[in-house]
């Protein structure tokens, strides 16, 4: 199934000169992240320098340096004398992923509920409303930015050091099939009903539930993801 049709492009306009070489480094990685993340560079997608540097109104230099820091989060892979390529998963490498992913957010679930504040339970709350009226829209990257940060929140929210670490990591991996779990109209209604079980739970301070709502949440997003390359993968045989 294709993405919404209301699906739109990053607004190209180019990163501004202005900051030092690193900070520009940086700056590019964010936005060819975002690029990946909502698929206008897809997995596997050989990433043309000259090209880039027209679009992003950089140089080659900082651009490289972006490279770097996308391939330390297994965005990008650098090949010698190939250039730079966006990460392609296998099924295997998915469903793996999406299981450990499911027991981190899980466990962040449970320890949150645990440690939460009010405050931290109000901002989750406000976000998901935000979230809930993009969804009305079928504003997909909107959507999904705000459940980025949700997600992001109860796992802060679990005030376990070691855990963001390990979840930060795998997340970054996997943001781009995440956000392609959406595509699905059904299944992103089901996904966006079960960010209001995450609320009801966390008010709840329900341990349990939250932790077996977030599992099954991963769970269906997984299955969302390997449904749609299979999809594809038919749609190219026919």
């Amino acid at each position: 199934m294709d993405a919404p049709k209301d699906l739109t492009s990053l607004q190209q306009q180019p990163v501004s000169l202005a900051a030092g070489a690193s900070t520009l480094a940086v700056a590019l990685a964010d936005r060819l992240r975002e690029m990946i993340i909502e698929g206008e560079l897809p997995a596997g997608t050989r990433l043309n320098e000259r090209a880039l540097c027209d679009r992003l109104g950089a140089s080659r230099t900082p651009l490289r340096e972006a490279f770097r820091l996308l391939a330390a989060e297994h965005l990008v892979d650098l090949q010698p004398n190939r250039g730079a390529q966006v990460v392609s998963l296998s099924d295997d490498d998915i469903r793996e992923s999406f299981e450990v992913m499911g027991a981190l957010e899980a466990l962040s679930g449970e320890l949150a509920c645990q440690r939460i504040t009010p405050e931290e339970i109000a901002e989750i709350k406000a976000l998901t409303f935000e979230m809930l009226a993009s969804h009305a829209r079928r504003d997909l990257p909107a959507y999904y930015r705000v459940n980025r940060a949700i997600h992001d929140r109860i796992n802060r929210a679990a005030g376990n050091a070691l855990l963001s670490q390990v979840y930060s990591k795998l997340n970054l991996r996997i943001q781009n099939l995440r956000f392609r779990s959406n595509f699905d109209q059904q299944k992103w209604d089901i996904a966006a009903r079960e960010h209001a079980a995450m609320v009801e739970a966390l008010e709840a301070r329900d341990g349990a539930r939250l932790a077996a709502t977030l599992r099954e949440h991963l769970r269906a997003k997984g299955e969302a993801v390997l449904d749609h390359r299979r999809a594809e993968r038919s749609k190219d045989a026919a």
